[in-house]
């Protein structure tokens, strides 16, 4: 009887050790690839990921399904020996994506907003400060547009210990990992026209805003996801290019057509003119209709004006100076490409690439959802390599796949050593690898 309990118990050690064996593998990656391995012993790999838009609401967080993957490729990352840091390239909150008629800070807020995603979000926001909290791991967070206006403090507050890479002005920052000054991280919004930080606009309604016309698109796209009408509840009133031939409203019709496009894709089931979109938020206080959004124009051919965003179409270059653009972008090509990922890649190379007072030869960007890779040369004709991140939201409407990110595995003093850059995708928790790309500087 002893001899049967004897081997019972060994049984039930090896049983528990093997469960235990079965658990620590599952934290490995089992598809057969390992993009936090370099096959030795150093801890140099950078991993960026960018685009999780953590929510406070899950009804309508972009972000919702794909949390517990996220959770268990962040875990991932923190077991891996060879990681040196992670960098989460901007719209790791998202202070946009909300109704147009919710209040996104239900009275309160900022610092309670953000920590009603942290609670929202408990477990990707627990294993990101366990990597944080470990030590053997630099996170370090470039804002994006999502997360514009939300505060150093703020997101200190959930992170207690994160490197924020941020420019002195709020909403921005460009990040070169220590020991690759090659190197930029950024997510890619300064450059959007509807994006971008301006601090110029509405002054005179929300005293010291930053939010682009980008932020208000968004609510209302929002409220588009939410509503699902069958059938739009108002039209967009017809708006002529100005018979004077002026170039500002010439601008200002561009804008048009920009707004013209989102409400004929986003349509709503309220008309243009009710008071929907609230706000609480940056300065402004007011709630707004979408016609105070809408440029318009009384009689055909005539003056074109606008309500919120009153003469932006001639602030373009005057923001770009104060959002530290290296490469002017014209006005016109800043308008029309809003929508477009490729002007955000063209960006990459434009602004750092092709710039002779900049020695960057590896640019990754976020922003677009767009994941890719793109190799190109230089103005001194050397390699170059731009990737973007993608994102990890639930429904990636720009490209097939979700959940993706870029690592990045610096060279060695090896004169043979290459800077490899890979970009992976995560989906169904299997890792496959969809580009490769490596220069050496």
């Amino acid at each position: 009887m002893k001899t049967i309990m004897r081997l019972l118990s060994v049984f039930s050690v090896i049983l528990f050790l093997s469960v235990l064996s079965s658990c620590e593998r599952s934290d490995q990656l089992d598809s057969g690839i390992n993009p936090f391995s370099n096959g030795g012993n150093e801890r140099n790999i950078i991993v960026v990921m960018s685009d999780l838009h953590l929510g406070a609401n899950l009804a309508y967080a972009e972000c919702n399904n794909n949390l517990g993957a996220l959770e268990r490729m962040l875990k991932k990352i923190k077991a891996a020996p060879n990681v040196k840091e992670l960098v989460i390239a901007g719209d790791l909150l998202d202070e946009w994506f909300v109704p147009a008629n919710v209040d996104t800070y239900q009275g309160k807020d900022q610092a309670d907003f953000v920590k009603r995603i942290a609670a929202t979000n408990k477990g990707v926001i627990t294993a990101i400060n366990s990597i944080i909290q470990d030590g053997k791991i630099l996170v370090t967070y470039v804002p994006g547009n999502h997360d514009l206006t939300i505060t150093a403090e703020n997101v200190e507050s959930i992170f207690p210990g994160i490197n924020q890479a941020r420019d002195t002005e709020q909403g921005l920052g460009t990040y070169s990992p220590a020991g690759c000054p090659t190197i930029a991280i950024e997510h890619g919004h300064r450059y959007n026209f509807f994006c971008a930080p301006d601090p110029i606009s509405n002054q005179d309604v929300a005293p010291g805003t930053i939010l682009p016309p980008g932020y208000f698109y968004t609510r209302i796209a929002v409220l588009h996801v939410m509503q699902k009408p069958s059938t739009p509840a108002d039209t967009v009133p017809l708006v002529t290019r100005n018979a004077s031939g002026d170039v500002s409203q010439y601008l200002l019709f561009i804008y048009w057509n920009i707004w013209n496009k989102a409400l004929t894709t986003y349509m709503i089931a309220n008309k243009f003119n009710e008071k929907i979109i609230l706000t609480n938020v940056d300065g402004f206080t007011g709630t707004y209709s979408v016609n105070d959004l809408l440029p318009y124009q009384t009689t055909a051919g005539g003056l074109i004006d606008v309500n919120l965003y009153k003469g932006i179409q001639d602030t373009w270059n005057q923001r770009q100076a104060l959002n530290h653009v290296a490469v002017n972008i014209p006005i016109a090509q800043a308008i029309a490409n809003v929508g477009k990922s490729s002007e955000s890649d063209y960006q990459a190379t434009n602004q750092y690439f092709l710039n002779p007072n900049s020695d960057k030869r590896i640019v990754i960007f976020g922003h677009t959802h767009d994941p890719k890779m793109i190799a190109s040369n230089n103005y001194n004709d050397q390699k170059s390599i731009y990737a973007n991140t993608g994102t990890w939201i639930d429904h990636n409407t720009v490209a097939t796949t979700t959940m993706t990110f870029v690592v990045v595995t610096p060279q060695s003093t090896d004169a043979s050593s290459q800077t490899f850059v890979k970009l992976y995708n995560f989906e169904n928790e299997v890792v496959t690898k969809m580009a490769e790309d490596s220069l050496r500087y």
